[in-house]
């Protein structure tokens, strides 16, 4: 299977997880119609109160890299950084074997 899957989870500052979810549910909105997006889907740990996880599956990492210049995606990635903790590390990207949905 030749789709790119990218998942990352992202540290908000201390009591900002559910204002960084909300904005990543945002980009979700903008990039949903992007070329080649097949899922982003954005959940949290009950267990972890400060992190936010993105999973996303796309045709290709060039659509990933190109729904970032979807209109819209840039402010909020410029609202999204001051609530995190530390700079956001790169999402692992996973090569996707198969399964139900894909």
């Amino acid at each position: 299977m030749n789709k790119y899957l990218l998942h990352s989870k992202l540290t908000a500052k201390q009591g900002h997880q559910g204002d960084l979810a909300a904005i990543l549910l945002d980009a979700s909105k903008l990039v949903s119609t992007a070329k080649g997006c097949h899922l982003y889907v954005v959940g949290h740990d009950s267990i972890d109160l400060n992190s936010v996880y993105i999973t996303e599956i796309w045709d290709t990492k060039e659509d990933h890299d190109h729904s970032l210049k979807v209109e819209g995606v840039r402010d909020l990635i410029m609202k999204a950084m001051p609530l995190l903790d530390g700079q956001p590390t790169k999402g692992q990207e996973i090569e996707i074997l198969g399964g139900a949905g894909v």
